[in-house]
């Protein structure tokens, strides 16, 4: 399935995050931190297709995206970069290995947090969202995506961790294995965790050194 659908809105969320409100399609539905194929609807650019996570919710009548751009890389994030309301864009069927399957623990890496910002709003309008913990690392405090949101769901439950700034007004860390047996009372929760493939792994590998059910950790990267 291809549909084509017009860019409605494009809005800046970072320095280097945009978030593309476009039309829906008819009958087009999702589960809350699924994805799908997008490309650029242009002749150069229309075979090029990149997932992208829904950032909206199933029953809006648009779909959004929250991308990050890499105006560096030539490719498909930098002409998405360039794109303006009355662009099109091609969205096709819907999968992911993430979806809500009970309380636990966030983990997300930089654009990792955008499977489960749908997610997340998805149980604030269900008044679901007791037993969430977030821990969600990003370079610097600049990079962190939709902040203010992540703090009016989750509160003292939601954790910034910062790498590369020492100057942080966050936690100055990185999540390694000390980092989780420290902030982490019980391991027989469950475990959401999406971000750059080695970051996913490793983080993996831990929880399950730790004593978390492998069945109970859902692994996804960006």
């Amino acid at each position: 399935m291809e549909k084509t659908v017009k860019i409605k809105e494009v809005k800046p969320v970072t320095h280097d995050v945009k978030q593309f409100i476009v039309e829906k399609p008819d009958g087009y539905k999702f589960t809350p931190g699924h994805a799908t194929e997008v490309s650029i609807n242009t002749e150069k650019w229309k075979n090029e297709k990149r997932p992208f996570t829904f950032t909206s919710l199933n029953e809006d009548d648009y779909l959004e995206f929250t991308i990050k751009i890499y105006p560096d890389h030539d490719g498909v994030t930098e002409q998405l970069g360039k794109l303006k309301s009355g662009d099109e864009l091609i969205v096709r069927d819907t999968w992911g290995a993430i979806e809500y399957k009970g309380p636990g623990y966030i983990i997300a890496g930089g654009a990792g947090i955008t499977p489960y910002i749908a997610m997340l709003r998805e149980l604030k309008k269900k008044n679901k969202l007791d037993g969430i913990k977030l821990f969600y690392s990003n370079k610097s405090d600049k990079d962190i995506i939709l902040k203010e949101e992540l703090d009016t769901m989750l509160g003292k439950n939601a954790t910034y961790v910062i790498t590369d700034q020492k100057d942080t007004n966050f936690t100055n860390a990185y999540i390694n294995e000390d980092f989780l047996k420290k902030h982490i009372e019980n391991f027989n929760e469950k475990f959401y965790v999406c971000g750059p493939p080695k970051m996913t792994e490793e983080i993996g590998d831990i929880l399950e050194k730790l004593g978390a059910d492998p069945d109970a950790v859902t692994l996804d990267d960006q």
